[in-house]
């Protein structure tokens, strides 16, 4: 495989400019900064399959925000800014690449709202073809006062888009439409409602397609849901947070489908760490690892050897090594960044 690159978001607000560049050892662990481009507050991205192009939310507040297209040279180790939308929601604070890499969707929490944009040919984002407002509220008065979609999901299947909303404690399903000018059917859409106060944050499918994962940043719970053609079943709820500190922050699986790490912040920071059972998707929690201050965001290594975690308030990036138990184990190689708060390869 071509050697791994290391993506880092950050909040700009302080010293940070944007998206930073390290390259990156699968063997050893060992990072080291190459470039930066400057982008406003790029709090998260994701990457297309041939690592040259990257997307990625420009999530600002009482100002215009946006969905940014950048390319990669690899032969130069630099990133370069295409063009830039408006997402027509405030806060977008996640962005999603579809399977075929022909639409990106951003979730707006400040707008209540999601955005869908065509990429042109030449990799650019195209102005919004679609805005989708959700209404609601949830049990939390201080966080759960309207409506906060955290988390847009493509399904492996690519037949549906999955969309978390904090506020309303729901999760969205819509179809996928390639042949209208609507990509998302909004009379498709199918409402799947957690407990009252859950704060629905990110989810996950494990690598077999069989079964997705959600986290709850307000419960600090972890469901367990089986997947068939489009329709969620919960098979278990279980604690990641054990001091109720409502700031559940993320959650990864290793590539083998072996292990699930959830991040908890306020509180006792540090992930759960949980082992999953290979025929039923259930998981086992099996350890608790300590981390720097307020890990809001977590990258599994490509060879599934380190998990990468992204402590925004300390202002560093911490790898630890993932042991064939799935226990983590820090190998002390920091990357110090300001505001890291989002991580991915490329």
């Amino acid at each position: 495989m071509d050697k791994p690159y290391l993506l880092a978001g950050t909040y700009t607000k302080e010293e940070s400019k944007g998206i930073y560049l390290y390259s990156f050892d699968n063997l050893t662990g060992e990072a080291e900064y190459l470039s930066m481009v400057e982008v406003e507050n790029p709090s998260y991205l994701t990457v297309s399959k041939n690592g040259k192009y990257i997307y990625a939310v420009s999530e600002n507040e009482n100002k215009p925000s946006f969905a940014n297209s950048l390319f990669f040279d690899r032969k130069r180790t630099k990133i370069e800014q295409l063009n830039r939308q408006r997402t027509e929601g405030d806060a977008p604070c996640y962005i999603e690449l579809d399977n075929t890499e022909q639409y990106v969707v951003t979730a707006n929490y400040g707008g209540g709202n999601i955005s869908i944009f065509k990429i042109s040919d030449d990799n650019a984002i195209q102005p919004a073809t679609q805005i989708i407002d959700f209404k609601g509220k949830s049990i939390d008065r201080e966080r759960q006062e309207a409506s906060h979609p955290h988390c847009v999901k493509f399904s492996p299947d690519s037949k549906y888009l999955f969309v978390n909303n904090l506020g309303t404690d729901t999760i969205y399903r819509f179809e996928l439409d390639y042949n209208s000018n609507s990509f998302l059917d909004k009379n498709s859409q199918t409402n799947f409602k957690v407990d009252a106060g859950s704060g629905p944050r990110h989810l996950i499918f494990h690598p077999n397609g069989k079964h997705l994962y959600l986290i709850n940043e307000l419960a600090g719970t972890v469901i367990a849901f089986d997947y068939n053609n489009g329709d969620i079943q919960q098979i278990q709820s279980i604690n990641a947070d054990l001091l109720n500190a409502k700031g559940s922050g993320d959650i990864c699986i290793t590539p083998d489908g072996k292990f699930l790490y959830a991040s908890n912040r306020h509180k006792g920071d540090g992930i759960a760490v949980f082992s999953v059972n290979a025929d039923s998707g259930k998981l086992s929690k099996t350890d608790y690892q300590y981390t720097a201050n307020h890990p809001r965001n977590m990258v599994i290594s490509p060879l599934g050897k380190f998990l990468l975690v992204a402590s925004m308030k300390s202002n560093v990036i911490e790898i630890f090594e993932i042991s064939n138990t799935g226990k983590l184990n820090n190998i002390n190689k920091n990357i110090e960044l300001n505001m890291p708060v989002c991580l991915k390869f490329i």
